[in-house]
């Protein structure tokens, strides 16, 4: 029982570790707000719009015409 649980305690332990090097990023947008998302957004080459998860968990898209700078946050 208590080797299950060692186990079980290493596997959360290392699930959260990795989920800790996630680096969050800001978005800085033209008219002057600030978006704070989830690890890193990604950009539609197509259709020029960048999707991302806002704080929330809930992805949003915005278009690369309105972003002034993207930047990491964290480690």
């Amino acid at each position: 029982m208590m080797k299950k649980m060692l186990i079980l305690m290493s596997l959360l332990t290392s699930g959260l570790l990795l989920a800790g090097c996630t680096n969050d990023h800001i978005l800085h947008t033209r008219d002057g707000h600030t978006l704070v998302v989830e690890g890193k957004p990604q950009v539609d080459e197509d259709t020029g719009l960048i999707t991302y998860k806002d704080i929330y968990g809930h992805e949003q898209q915005i278009n690369r015409d309105q972003i002034k700078d993207i930047s990491s946050v964290g480690n």
